[in-house]
Order: structure tokens, then sequence, then C-alpha cells
């Protein structure tokens, strides 16, 4: 565990030198003001991150973990954001500056009527190419000479050891650019010089502007709960459950960044949907009982004709599953924890704990057996099941349609890239030999309080006969 947040602690500090050299180091003088205020703010922000991981490992007030998570949070992803755009500016950097040579010595070669040289824009590239390391390396090549000749001497030397200082200077060769090693520069180095800091600066900025908005509109979209409605067909279905309407909830994550006033704006949505039934897939809290007790009292609120089903997601096994299951039930709800019931319109409702009951808790995982011992095989049955990947065993016990969550649908943009390579479905309904799966994706955040290219949703599911 030590070596582990060794490696995580030495990548953010990595990550975080190269931002600095690309957005503090490589576009202001030394001494400046954004020298200074961008160095303190790159210092700031993984402290925060750092600070807020802590202060949940070891159970800080919940107050203090509310306030260090938003900026944390939020800076992670502004973080990833300018990552993605400064490499993409690494690409063009060069590309643009060798343009902006080309044009200036295109421009000074008809200034100058074409004179032979003026406009060699070979030579304009050479002198945009330099390092300015060579050219600091030929100034204290020159000082280390008159230095060491210094030393050597004595006051008694006279002339002509200073001589010697002065040769071993004059054979110190000029900057790659023509400037000489007494520090001038020459009109092409300056303009180089010039190039290279207004591209330094426009890729900061340009870097900058494309992460701080996009993570600005993923902020907004977390908040834009969406609800969609989806028809699923059932072999078996019995004619009393033809338009029956299940409204699918997953991955609310009450948590230090969503609250009371979050919770209250689901329920609000779930309730208008009038519905027969209302799934909880999992993953509805990332703190304790105590910690969310206010901001989970709305969930009190939900309306279904049938009732409120909930499962434990993996979450919850991260903060107390057994007292949340304890409290979810003292809110109205009803846990179907390896259990089925049977609905009066024909068909059944189960549902199947969390794989990380076993991993985490040392609790009872899912058990599709002694959920559905019993049942009648001729009604079909609806599992609630919070991660996909149980799929293949609803498949192996007949299970007609699974209602999952888990995936956000990747949550921030390109992470749903990765998530669809390791989950069976990212989101919304598929097919499974004779059984179908159905992921939601989820109506909160996991993490930063952002959502990019998976935006957040509940699902109204209505039955029909295959």
């Amino acid at each position: 565990m030590v070596v582990f947040f060794a490696v995580i602690l030495s990548l953010i500090a990595v990550v975080h030198w190269y931002l600095w050299r690309r957005l503090v180091r490589d576009v202001s003088e030394r001494g400046s003001l954004w020298r200074t205020v961008g160095t303190t703010l790159l210092v700031l922000l993984p402290t925060a991150v750092v600070v807020s991981r802590v202060g949940d490992a070891v159970e800080a007030p919940f107050a203090l973990r509310q306030v260090l998570a938003w900026p944390g949070y939020v800076w992670l992803v502004v973080l990833l954001y300018l990552v993605m755009a400064l490499l993409v500016g690494e690409l063009v950097s060069p590309l643009l500056r060798r343009w902006l040579a080309r044009r200036a010595a295109g421009g000074d070669g008809e200034a100058a009527g074409d004179r032979p040289g003026t406009g060699d824009a070979a030579a304009t590239d050479a002198a945009d190419s330099a390092d300015a390391g060579s050219r600091e390396h030929a100034t204290v090549a020159a000082e280390g000479a008159t230095a060491g000749a210094t030393r050597g001497g004595s006051p008694a030397d006279g002339p002509g050891d200073a001589g010697a200082a002065r040769s071993a200077s004059a054979d110190v060769p000029d900057a790659p650019d023509g400037s000489g090693a007494d520090g001038e520069k020459t009109p092409a180095e300056r303009a180089a010089v010039s190039r290279r800091m207004f591209v330094a600066r426009a890729v900061a900025i340009g870097a900058t502007a494309a992460a701080v908005s996009t993570t600005g509109y993923g902020i907004w979209a977390a908040r834009q709960l969406a609800t969609n409605h989806v028809t699923v067909r059932l072999t078996g279905l019995p004619a009393a459950a033809e338009g029956y309407r299940i409204t699918v909830v997953g991955d609310m994550h009450l948590s230090t960044t969503l609250g009371r006033s979050f919770c209250e704006r689901v329920v609000a949505a779930v309730n208008a949907t009038d519905t027969d039934a209302v799934a909880i897939v999992g993953d509805l809290v990332d703190a304790t009982v105590p910690d969310l007790r206010h901001a989970a009292e709305p969930l009190a609120d939900l309306r279904a004709r049938d009732g409120v089903f909930f499962v434990t997601g993996n979450h919850e096994y991260y903060v107390g599953a057994t007292p949340w299951v304890e409290h979810v039930q003292r809110l109205g709800m009803t846990s179907l924890a390896n259990s089925r019931v049977e609905l009066e319109a024909g068909f059944d409702i189960a549902g199947v704990n969390d794989i990380a009951a076993e991993e985490r808790g040392g609790l009872e995982g899912p058990d599709f057996a002694k959920a559905l011992d019993g049942r009648d095989p001729q009604r079909p049955v609806v599992v609630l099941a919070h991660q996909p990947e149980l799929i293949h065993t609803a498949v192996d016990h007949d299970v007609d349609l699974v209602l999952s969550g888990h995936t956000h649908g990747g949550q921030v943009w390109p992470f749903p890239l990765v998530a669809a390579r390791v989950n069976p479905t990212l989101a919304g309904l598929e097919r499974y030999g004779d059984s179908q799966l159905f992921v939601t994706r989820g109506a909160g955040t996991w993490g930063p309080p952002v959502r990019v290219g998976a935006e957040p949703d509940i699902t109204v599911l209505t039955l029909a006969r295959a």
C-alpha cells in the first residue's frame, strides 16, 4: 500500500511539473507576477487533491471533507483536459513556429526587394530552432574561461594573463543563431525568441481555455438529469403486465459533493414518471448513514404503486452496507438481498447483492439460486443486479431481464472508451441469449461532480409482450 501511494504521489508530482513548465516557466519571465501566481496554484491545487483523499481515508469531519472535495475533484478533471490539450500542443507548436518563421522570412524578402539572403527561410528556421541552452552554454563557457584565468594568476601577473583570458573567451564559438559570446542577440535570434514565446503562450492559453470550458460544461451537464423511455419486450409476459412501467435509478452517489438538493431533484424526477415500480440498482451513497442521513431523507418521498426496490452496489460496502440496508428500509424501500417478490401483475422482481459484498464486507455475495428459489418458471422475472457483468450468471438462471448500473456510461470522456471495453454493456438495452440487460448511466457522479459525454439519466422501462 505504501508503494502504491508513493507511485501515485510521484505521478502527481511529475504531471504538475510538466504543467508548470508549459503553463508557467515557458510563458513568463523569472520574477514576474504570473511566475509567482502560477507556481503557487500548481502547488496548492494538487495539495487539495491529496488532502481531500486523505480526509476521506481518515474519516475527517464530514463538513471539512465537503469543503475540500469540490476544489480537489474539479481540479482532477481540469488536470485531465489540460494534459490532453497540452499534448496536442506539443504536436502543433513546432509546426506553428515553422509557419511563423517562413511567413516572417517571406515578409522580410519582399521588404528588402528580394536581396540575396534576406528572404532565406531556411536560415530563419535555423534561428528559430536554436535552443536557448546552447546560447547559455557559449556565455557560461566564456565566463568560465575568464574566471579560470583570474583564479590561476595573481595581480602581479599583469596584462599577460588578462590576454589569456581574452583569448579563451575569443575561442568560444558563436551561438547557433549567430549571436556572439557577449550575449547580444542578433535580429534573427530576437525574432526566434519572440516566436517561441508567442507560440508557448498561445498553446497555454488555448489549452487552459479548452480544459476550463470543458470542465465547466461537465459540471453543468451533470445537473441535467434526463428521463428516458425504453420499451422492453418479454416472452411470456401476461396480458395484465402489458404496459407495466419500471423507473430505473442508479448510481446516485450521495456524497460530499452531491447532497440533499440533488436527492430532492432525483426524487421529483422519479415521481413525475408516475410509475408502477422504482428500481434502485445500487451505489446510492458514498458515505456513512450518520454523514448522509439528512441528505437521504427525501428518498422517503419516492412514490410507486408497487413500491420502491433496492439492491446494494459496490460503494455501499465501502461505507457500511448493513446500516444502509436497514436505513433504506426505514425510508420505505424494499431491500432485495438475494430475494424475490411476486407482483400481482403476473411477473416477479428479484435482486442480488453486489460482488463487493464478499470482497470488501465478508458478507453474502450475489446468489441467483437463492434469489430465484421456488419461483414459477412460467412467470417472467426481472432481476436487479448492480454490475452488468452478472448478466452471464443471469443467463444461466433463465432470467428474462436484468437491470444494472455501475458504468456511469464512462462519466468523463475519454473514459467511456475504456468502460465500454471492460463492461458487457456500457449503457442501454442489449440482448444476451434469451435474456436482456438494461444498463443505466446513473443519476449522479462518483468523485468529480462532472459528466462529459455521458449525461445522467433515469429511465422508464415499459414492459410489452414479445
